[in-house]
């Protein structure tokens, strides 16, 4: 990039002008990180000043069944099949209530497109768990489960919405939007719900008062120009709506564990290559310069590794996600050593390495606790890249 278009983009940045498409492709054209890193990182300390968001949270699956084989995925089953799994509500209540121990705050359910369970099974699921959980916030369920639910129930996404809210939803999550582009995408997904729909479903969301997630699955065959698309569609939504509340690139991830059962389910993974750290970390910063009306910006260290998580830190993320346990759907595929679980005080830990002071929150961001940052007076701490 020369320097005019790189001084250009910079006084747009720093004046608060809106970057364009054309400007997203140069960002990602751009082979110099640090600099690229530096001036997301001025957008994120402008926003979030030296904070680093976390939360405790645990992942339920209670169902890996689903009627999609979507090309990159490593964690859905037919029915039937070896390592197939549906619990019942029951089993799903005793599993969370054993995660309660450690101030849990927050309970993220995502499931396969299940093709025999009844709709309210759903809601029924909720009910009982935020009963047997009462101050934990129910995170549950992607727009293509919403849309499936649809299908299933005969009933309209603001009707389920509604049942699914009474029950205690209190956020969808960002799962299902991959990439948005029809280019890429009908390669790689294999259920209904698409932009339209993905869209409908969180704008309904938004309307009934609900904040949500927004996702966007990177580094398998899509090009640089589909992410600027992905994240430009998603910022377009939030001009409208005002409801997305973080943004989360993710990984995509091969498969390595699932020939246990002598079957690679990601179809991808033999004319694709994983994202390397300096491409993650170019799309963080990126989506966080183009991404300019969402306040937070999330790494989801097990997609990424906790070393290239702690670096996103310093290009534009903000949210170092949570504690976590057991993420059945990207451990059914990684096996590069990310852990199933950090305890609080590890993300504590984690944070003041990078040089950030942690701030722990809840489901809607609402602070929880602060934390004492790193020592400044210790020449051996780490700090936060200075602006």
């Amino acid at each position: 990039m020369d320097v005019g278009l790189k001084r250009e983009l910079e006084d747009k940045v720093r004046s608060g002008e809106r970057l364009t498409r054309e400007d997203g492709i140069a960002l990602y054209e751009s082979d110099d990180l640090a600099w690229l890193g530096g001036l997301a990182h001025e957008v994120r300390t402008r926003k979030n000043g030296d904070v680093v968001h976390f939360n405790v949270n645990r992942h339920l699956n209670m169902t890996n069944v689903c009627t999609a084989s979507c090309a990159y995925c490593s964690f859905q089953r037919k029915p039937g099949e070896k390592d197939a799994y549906t619990m019942r509500i029951e089993e799903a209540v005793k599993l969370a209530k054993a995660m309660e121990s450690e101030n849990l705050t927050e309970l993220h359910i995502v499931n396969g497109l299940h093709p025999n369970l009844p709709w309210r099974y759903y809601p029924r699921s909720l009910r009982e768990l935020k009963a047997a959980l009462p101050h934990v916030s129910l995170k549950a369920f992607t727009a293509t489960e919403i849309h499936h639910f649809e299908t299933i129930s005969g009933l309209s996404a603001s009707e389920i919405l509604d049942e699914l809210i009474d029950a205690g939803l209190e956020s969808l999550t960002g799962g299902g939007a991959e990439i948005f582009d029809w280019e890429v995408r009908r390669h790689i997904v294999d259920h209904r719900t698409h932009w339209e729909d993905w869209s409908r479903i969180h704008r309904l969301a938004h309307e009934k008062g609900l904040k949500t997630p927004c996702t966007m699955l990177y580094g398998h065959i899509e090009e640089p120009r589909h992410r600027v698309d992905h994240v430009l569609r998603l910022r377009e939504l939030q001009d409208e709506t005002g409801g997305f509340q973080v943004f989360i690139p993710l990984r995509y991830q091969h498969d390595f564990v699932d020939m246990k059962d002598g079957k690679v389910r990601n179809r991808l993974q033999a004319r694709t290559q994983m994202a390397t750290g300096a491409e993650a970390l170019k799309t963080f910063a990126v989506s966080r310069l183009l991404f300019d009306n969402v306040p937070h910006v999330k790494v989801f260290w097990v997609m990424h590794g906790v070393q290239t998580a702690q670096l996103a830190l310093q290009h534009g993320a903000d949210d170092m996600d949570g504690s976590v346990v057991e993420y059945k759907i990207t451990h059914d595929a990684d096996n590069y050593g990310t852990p199933n679980k950090l305890t609080r005080e590890d993300l504590l830990d984690l944070i003041r390495d990078a040089g950030f002071r942690p701030v722990e929150r809840n489901t809607r961001y609402e602070i929880i606790r602060e934390y004492e940052g790193p020592d400044p007076l210790r020449r051996e701490t780490p700090q936060a890249m200075r602006v």
